[in-house]
C-alpha cells in the first residue's frame, strides 16, 4: 500500500472526502453489529417469554397471595401465572384505565376493580375491556362484577410502569381514571394493602358482552428479531466491500481522466 501512495495511485483517500467517507465507513461496522446482537437479545427474550407464558398458562392455579404481596414485584417465571382468590368487589374505589384497545382495536378502557380478600388486604382486577360512551374524559358506564363473595381465576401481571409499556402516566386526569395499573399507585390511593402486580380476570365471565375479558396472550410466534439481526450483520460485512468498490471505481475514473489528459492531440491534416 506504501508503494501505491509513492505512485500517487491511490494519494485521494488521503483528501477531505474520503477520510470522511472512510471514518464514516468504519464507525457504521460496529454500530451495524451491535444493532445485530441487539435484535438478537431481543429475540431470546421473545423466546424466553414465550416459554414462560406457556408454562405458566399451563401450570396449575395457585392462591394469588402465594406469588406476591404488598410492595412486592411480580417475578419474571410468575407473569401470567393462574391465580385465584377469595374475597369481594368493592365497586365504590373501582376506577378506568384510559385509551386501552379490544381485540379490534377499539379504543376504550379497563375496568381495575379493587378485590378485597378476606384477611383485608386488596388484590387489583383487571374486569376487562369497555367501549368509551363518549369521550375519554367521560367516566362510562361500567357494568357490575358479582356481588358477594366470589372466588376469581385470572392471569398473574406486573405492575404496569411508563418505562415498561411505554404509557405515559399523565397527571391532572378525571376522577377515578388512570394510564397505568400499578399496585403501589393504587395503594396510595385506597390507602390500604396492595398486593403487588395485579390479576386479568378470567373467571367468573361476565353476564353480559361487557367486560370483554382480556384474550390470552399470543406465544406462538417469534417475531422478526432474528431475521433484523442477520441483516445487520450483512450491512456490516457489505460496508467493507462497498468501500472497496468505491475506491476501484474512483481509481479508474482519475486513471482515464489522467489518460485523457496526456493523450497526444491528432494534428490537422494538411493539403
Amino acid at each position: 500500500m506504501t508503494e501505491l501512495y509513492g505512485r500517487g495511485v491511490y494519494r485521494f483517500l488521503l483528501t477531505r472526502q474520503w477520510v470522511i467517507l472512510t471514518l464514516i465507513m468504519l464507525a457504521l461496522i460496529p454500530t451495524m453489529i451491535e444493532l445485530g446482537f441487539w435484535q438478537l437479545h431481543r429475540h431470546e427474550h421473545k423466546v424466553a417469554l414465550n416459554k414462560v407464558i406457556s408454562d405458566s398458562l399451563s401450570a396449575k392455579p395457585v392462591a394469588a397471595e402465594s406469588l406476591t404481596s404488598p410492595g412486592r414485584s411480580v417475578k419474571r417465571d410468575d407473569l401470567y401465572r393462574r391465580v385465584t382468590a377469595k374475597g369481594t368487589f368493592d365497586t365504590a374505589d373501582e376506577v378506568v384505565v384510559r385509551r386501552r384497545t379490544n381485540s379490534d382495536e377499539e379504543v376504550g378502557f379497563h375496568v381495575l376493580t379493587p378485590f378485597v380478600l378476606d384477611d383485608g388486604r386488596v388484590l387489583m382486577v383487571n374486569r376487562g375491556w369497555i367501549p368509551a360512551d363518549g369521550a375519554q374524559t367521560e367516566f362510562p358506564k361500567v357494568p357490575a362484577p358479582a356481588k358477594g363473595e366470589t372466588t376469581v381465576t385470572g392471569r398473574l401481571m406486573a405492575d404496569e410502569t411508563t418505562a415498561g409499556s411505554g404509557i405515559k402516566d399523565v397527571r391532572g386526569l378525571p376522577d377515578r381514571m388512570v394510564m397505568l395499573i400499578n399496585s403501589e399507585q393504587q395503594a396510595k390511593s385506597l390507602g390500604k394493602q396492595v398486593l403487588g402486580g395485579y390479576v386479568e380476570l378470567t373467571a367468573p365471565e361476565p353476564k353480559g358482552d361487557t367486560p370483554e375479558l382480556i384474550p390470552e396472550p399470543d406465544h406462538s410466534g417469534i417475531g422478526p428479531h432474528m431475521a433484523y439481526a442477520i441483516q445487520w450483520w450483512l450491512f456490516a460485512a457489505g460496508v467493507p466491500v462497498g468501500w472497496v468498490i468505491l475506491v476501484r471505481r474512483e481509481r479508474r475514473d482519475l486513471a482515464e481522466a489522467a489518460a485523457a489528459r496526456t493523450e497526444p492531440k491528432a494534428e490537422p491534416a494538411t493539403v
